[in-house]
């Protein structure tokens, strides 16, 4: 099957025709010039080409309960050679070394932001689409060179490091559809949060609102959003010790306050100035205790109160998101499957990458039903599309793919959920607590020395 095929396939868009359709939403030349300017293109006649290897990474994030080398037989992404024998498990891991993680990334960052755009753009709050951003940690196999590059979450003298070395990704998602426009990728003991949210932040689109929770609450964050570009808007929540003096009030529970900016904040950012000024919500909902909510947009006539703190409770999408990500498609297993630090930037990039196919996909479907892309199952749909998948590979017949694929958003459609319960609440709690057991550390002993150099 040809590359332009393979990717349509796997995007789940061909309504008609399999080469124009396909190009409306992942160019192959995206997969190209990834690599080109990357400089992993293939040049020599491999089993394993570079662009086929891509499609191996999507898989292993599509199909988390089958093994790699499996997988790659059920793509059938293996060039064919003479002796008819199948790819061997050390020539997987070669291809993907050879192909690293940087062509993943350039592909993930390049089609997130059009894919995110697209939806966000339809489903605008008062002109300005809807963003969050939001941080989660997955855990990799605890292998020498991956305590060394990640490290992991330190959790007191007793106890010491974490069981496994850990990989903090930030991802900005547009919230009505779940597709992510951008993501920051790091070691979990060499970044935090708000240093990575600098850099992502940057991305966000003009004319927007982003929503995030008061771990992002510091004007090295807020401010600069705002100034970097045009009506670039922020929401949040309060801390419980946010000093503030008002500044006008808009109403009841509703004012303009000034903020201080710490001397630590202008030593890193002189432009910053001593103060910063932000609109104050207070609201209570029933059962809860009072909440204070702050953001830049200063109009409480074009924006209102009630409207905004309705909003900001959309943030809960980003962690739906993650648990679409952890539980669903990684099927809430210990840890990713890469053993080296190259490799797990790969597979992590090519899951955020395969997790938007499947939310653009249902931001599609959810369009021509007429419901909220939130309302279609993720569940459901990301059994039904890696069926398809698998399906079209084997029905090499190109002609029949189109008319399949019409029938997956068929199918697609009967997943619509039953409307969202605004009411309903949920505290925080966790089923099962940290064992008092002893710790399981790797015996070997370049394994013990990267823990301690860690």
């Amino acid at each position: 099957m040809a590359l332009d095929s393979k990717l349509a396939v796997i995007a789940g868009i061909l309504p008609d025709d399999a080469t124009s359709a396909f190009r409306e939403r992942l160019d192959a030349d995206w997969v190209e010039q990834a690599l080109a300017a990357t400089g992993t293109a293939t040049i020599r006649r491999r089993r394993l080409p570079a662009e086929t290897v891509i499609w191996l990474v999507l898989g292993m994030a599509l199909m988390r309960g089958r093994r790699i080398e499996e997988t790659a037989t059920k793509l059938a992404i293996a060039l064919p050679v003479a002796s008819g024998k199948s790819i061997a498990q050390s020539s997987i891991a070669q291809a993907r070394q050879r192909l690293g993680s940087e062509p993943v990334q350039w592909l993930f960052e390049r089609t997130g932001v059009v894919w995110a755009a697209e939806g966000a753009n339809d489903n605008r709050w008062r002109g300005l689409s809807i963003y969050g951003v939001d941080g989660t940690s997955l855990t990799v196999p605890d292998t020498p060179e991956n305590r060394a590059e990640f490290g992991g979450q330190w959790c007191g003298e007793q106890k010491g490091d974490s069981g496994y070395p850990m990989v903090r990704v930030l991802a900005l998602m547009a919230l009505r559809t779940h597709v992510l426009a951008g993501a920051v990728v790091g070691g979990y003991a060499k970044t935090s949060e708000q240093g990575m949210a600098v850099g992502l932040l940057a991305q966000v689109p003009d004319g927007s609102l982003t929503i995030m929770d008061r771990n992002f609450l510091s004007p090295l964050c807020l401010v600069r959003l705002q100034r970097s570009g045009t009506n670039r808007h922020w929401l949040t929540r309060a801390k419980s010790n946010t000093a503030f003096k008002t500044v006008q009030v808009l109403g009841e529970g509703d004012e303009v306050v000034e903020l201080k900016v710490s001397g630590e904040a202008r030593e890193r950012d002189p432009s910053l100035g001593r103060t910063w000024r932000a609109r104050m919500i207070r609201y209570q909902r029933k059962g809860f205790r009072p909440q204070q909510l702050l953001t830049s947009l200063l109009d409480a006539e074009h924006y209102p109160a009630a409207e905004l703190v309705a909003m900001y409770h959309e943030r809960w999408e980003l962690e739906i998101g993650n648990a679409e990500v952890k539980t669903e498609m990684l099927a809430r297993e210990e840890t990713i499957r890469s053993k080296k630090p190259e490799t797990v930037l790969q597979e992590i990039w090519g899951i955020l990458l395969a997790y938007n196919l499947v939310r653009l996909e249902i931001a599609r479907v959810a369009k021509q039903v007429g419901v909220p892309p939130t309302q279609i199952s993720f569940v459901l749909a990301l059994a039904l599309i890696v069926d398809e998948w698998l399906w079209s590979v084997i029905a090499v017949g190109g002609g029949a793919i189109p008319k399949h694929l019409q029938m997956l958003r068929k199918n697609l459609q009967r997943l619509v959920l039953p409307k969202r319960r605004p009411e309903r609440a949920y505290p925080r709690a966790v089923k099962v607590k940290m064992s008092n057991y002893a710790r399981k550390r790797p015996t070997t002993a370049p394994a013990q020395e990267a823990i301690n150099k860690a």
